[in-house]
């Protein structure tokens, strides 16, 4: 269980958008979760230096009592590679999050708090919105989403970073086009047969991997939702039948493949 806790795994991934803007066809999204006390590993990740496009963090970057030197080097690993955004998690808030917040700025990511901010490729624009997890916990202490203005809020395509999906479940509908979390870490210890107990009924089905959810804007069309299982481990650094995962995703319109 130690041994598989601290393997490094990245997933190759390509996910279809079909509102995705052409310019953004092969555009690459590294995305790691659920850093934990983890170092992130630079003769892995170095590389990957002009083959992403961007780098997402999705909370847990750190937790109580991890030295923040180590977050400053995952940060500054992370920058290195290409421009990166961050969210908060629940772990976040439980470390010193003033001294936190300030490493992740002054590596140069920008921190999204329940903000939109766009991404931009040959003249053409993908808006990410960041869900910052509330600082006191709770599935319903969340802000409402910020809202998309202008030509974006109906033809746009959009991406929400967020901690936790349990904050779907108190939304019927998203409108998003992908919807990108962690906190799960795959149920991190998961026997057979047994298998691994959650207290929200939530997490029985939204686990880890490709789900979707409803948008909820009369397209009837689904968001398209990751779990990922997350790098690191919460609590004890023991994982079992779910193995630690980065993400390299690459976005498609689908026009390529219709085309073969």
């Amino acid at each position: 269980m130690v041994v598989n806790a601290f393997r490094n795994n990245i997933i190759a991934q390509e996910i279809t958008l079909p509102s995705l803007p052409a310019a953004f066809e092969g555009y690459r999204i590294l995305f790691i979760s659920d850093i934990h006390r983890r170092r992130l590993p630079k003769a892995l990740l170095a590389p990957l230096k002009g083959k992403v496009d961007a780098v997402f963090l999705g909370g847990d970057l750190t937790e109580k009592q991890c030295p923040l030197e180590r977050l400053i080097e995952n940060m500054e690993l992370a920058v290195s590679i290409a421009p990166t955004y961050a969210v908060h998690g629940n772990h976040d808030y439980r470390a010193d999050i003033a001294k936190v917040d300030r490493i992740i700025r002054s590596s140069g990511a920008k921190l999204l708090m329940d903000e939109n901010v766009p991404l931009r490729r040959g003249g053409e624009t993908v808006w990410l919105t960041g869900v910052d997890f509330p600082k006191k916990g709770g599935k319903t202490a969340y802000a409402p989403l910020p809202p998309l203005e202008g030509p974006a809020a109906s033809r746009g395509c959009r991406i929400i970073l967020v901690h936790d999906p349990l904050w779907l479940s108190q939304r019927l509908a998203v409108p998003a086009d992908l919807i990108l979390s962690g906190h799960t870490h795959g149920g991190q210890v998961v026997l057979p047969i047994v298998g691994t107990k959650k207290v929200e009924k939530f997490y029985h089905e939204y686990n880890a991997g490709m789900f979707e959810w409803p948008r909820g804007d009369g397209s009837r069309e689904n968001a398209k939702l990751m779990i990922s299982r997350g790098f690191g481990t919460a609590h004890l650094p023991l994982r079992w039948g779910s193995p630690a995962e980065m993400h390299v995703l690459t976005l498609r319109t689908g026009e390529t493949s219709a085309m073969e």
